[in-house]
């Protein structure tokens, strides 16, 4: 049984159209990220699912129990939801094991079993010496970890967070993506993780549902989206993707094509049910180009605008093609020197065949 299941969902806002036929199901125990940029709906698919928004049209059902439809909504605390909000929503009165508590004293739980389960949730999130302390006193991160321990002492079975780390530090934001990747493991919740950066996404989850406009435009695992991404949207979204345009693309079996690529023949990574295509769009990233010697073949002639030191590598911004024309990005690896205006030659190490539209798929 799925632990959430989405159908057909719209949720309108006035005259303004936020969620357009969304629809996902979710395994039980699995961690999905919902990924995508700004305004894009995340946050309000969060508070559907939460109870916090009535939808439009569609449906929602948690452990194959339905909790929304246009003519039925149950109430927040009635779906054995748990939320952890970005301002992380602790009483800055209570003490942290107050704050912890707090839902289990609402829902009438005796004080002794009260107090050792809220004792055991901060153990599981070491944060056992500080039970008594206050918000004020706690770092971001420390929070953060108290709003986990909340979910674990209502043994929330469905987690949803709503960009848990936007409001940390750079450097405790490895630590925290540890901590939730534990805390999945340790109470084997299904997790909702709705995020804007896509290292956070990919790093976490099982599954991976990139959002645009209202509406999800691929659903799958983190090396998919990646390597071969469903639309042009996903690939240009996906780690630095470039995407630019390939001519006389024709199947050569294995999931691979041949291509016309600024005038070079290159060989791609294709859908095994890849037809021929006068022209298409393909997708790559940084690291798929490489340095080639200056007669090299096949290759791409281009010269460099611009080159930046980022440590372990050099990025390079490229104007490739017979024109000069097309903008390319290129890592190379450190020791390196590039000037801008130097010519290159590039080469394309992979590269995938984005597939031609089709009708919107249900994940």
């Amino acid at each position: 049984m799925s632990a959430i299941d989405i159908a057909c969902l719209d949720k309108s806002f006035g005259q303004t159209q936020v969620l357009h036929q969304v629809a996902l199901s979710i395994g039980s125990g699995e961690f999905v990220s919902v990924l995508g940029p700004s305004g894009c709906g995340k946050t309000t698919l969060l508070r559907c699912i939460a109870g916090f928004e009535r939808i439009d049209s569609g449906r929602i059902s948690v452990d194959g129990h339905l909790v929304s439809s246009p003519d039925h909504h149950l109430p927040p605390e009635q779906r054995g939801i748990g939320v952890v909000f970005q301002n992380y929503a602790l009483w800055p009165h209570m003490t942290v094991a107050q704050n912890v508590a707090y839902g289990l004293k609402i829902a009438g739980m005796p004080r002794r079993e009260r107090e050792a389960r809220t004792a055991h949730a901060l153990d599981l999130v070491e944060l056992g010496g500080f039970a008594g302390r206050r918000p004020a006193d706690l770092s971001g991160g420390q929070r953060q970890r108290v709003a986990l321990a909340r979910c674990l002492a209502m043994e929330s079975r469905i987690v949803l967070l709503d960009e848990p780390l936007a409001n940390l530090d750079v450097h405790l934001r490895g630590a925290l993506e540890a901590e939730f990747a534990n805390f999945h493991a340790r109470s084997g919740a299904t997790m909702f993780y709705i995020t804007h950066d896509q290292a956070e996404a990919l790093a976490l989850a099982d599954r991976v549902a990139v959002m645009d406009h209202g509406c999800i435009v691929q659903f799958d695992r983190p090396d998919a989206l990646f390597r071969q991404p469903a639309t042009e949207t996903v690939a240009g979204f996906i780690g630095e993707g470039r995407v630019i345009e390939a001519e006389h693309i024709q199947p050569i079996g294995n999931g691979h094509a041949s291509a016309s690529l600024l005038g070079q023949s290159v060989r791609l990574r294709c859908a095994p049910d890849q037809r021929g295509q006068r022209s298409g769009k393909i997708s790559f990233h940084p690291g798929d180009l490489e340095l080639l010697a200056e007669d090299a073949a096949p290759g791409f002639d281009a010269h460099v605008t611009r080159a930046t030191y980022r440590g372990a590598y050099l990025r390079a911004e490229l104007m490739a093609g017979p024109s000069g024309s097309v903008p390319l990005s290129l890592n190379v690896a450190a020791p390196a020197s590039l000037t801008p205006g130097q010519r290159v030659r590039v080469g394309l190490r992979d590269g995938w065949v984005i597939p031609v539209p089709a009708a919107r798929a249900q994940f």
